[in-house]
């Protein structure tokens, strides 16, 4: 299948599913789910391969054994391309449309005590500001979890505490409702965007363990 955008009808889909989270509409609305929101998803994806690697197309459904949440179906379609644990490339479409992304969303402590050391360390620190400095200039807002206080070992004064405090770091972009989600402009987009993150994936896969 070669990739030509989301129809609306993926985002009426996820408008739908947000209002009626229930196995009887998602069993009386699947068809649209697999011919609207995977079946681009996966095009879009493949035509995305060669470039970045093989995604993750994630399951719609939700993991609600320890969840206080017990609604059953994703609100998003999710695909991830990892380089590492948790590191890597995603796409998303949901009912607020289509968003890109690039970073590592989660770590272990040990990776976690690698990425910080290297924060610390002034040429590879000030080489992570350059890179997010330059995706914030083209467009991508930084996210991720940080904690509210300086983690140990760590003074509140170090000249990149805020990005020490981070425990995830990504980058991302919001095309919403924007026409070129709906066409297939959208893969170079998404290509773009991608590439303008993989100096962030990068950086961080290199200090990720085995």
């Amino acid at each position: 299948m070669t990739f030509t955008g989301f129809p609306e009808a993926a985002l009426d889909f996820y408008d739908d599913l947000e209002m009626d989270n229930t196995r009887s509409f998602w069993e009386a609305h699947k068809a649209i789910h697999a011919e609207s929101v995977k079946a681009p998803m996966v095009a879009l994806t493949d035509a995305l391969e060669k470039d970045f690697g093989k995604a993750k197309v994630f399951r719609p459904f939700r993991d609600v054994r320890f969840a206080k949440d017990k609604t059953p179906y994703k609100t998003s379609q999710g695909a991830f391309v990892g380089v590492g644990p948790a590191c890597g490339w995603y796409v998303e479409i949901s009912a607020r449309g289509v968003r890109t992304g690039a970073g590592f969303y989660d770590a272990s402590g040990t990776d976690l005590a690698r990425i910080r050391t290297s924060i610390d360390n002034e040429a590879t620190g000030k080489q992570l500001q350059r890179i997010l400095a330059k995706v914030t200039r083209a467009g991508f807002t930084i996210g991720g979890q940080q904690l509210k206080t300086s983690p140990r070992g760590y003074d509140a004064d170090h000249p990149r505490i805020e990005l020490l405090r981070h425990k995830s770091l990504t980058i991302g972009k919001d095309y919403g409702f924007e026409p070129v989600i709906h066409t297939a402009e959208l893969v170079e987009a998404v290509r773009a965007d991608w590439r303008a993150g993989r100096p962030l994936v990068e950086w961080v896969a290199e200090r990720l363990g085995d």
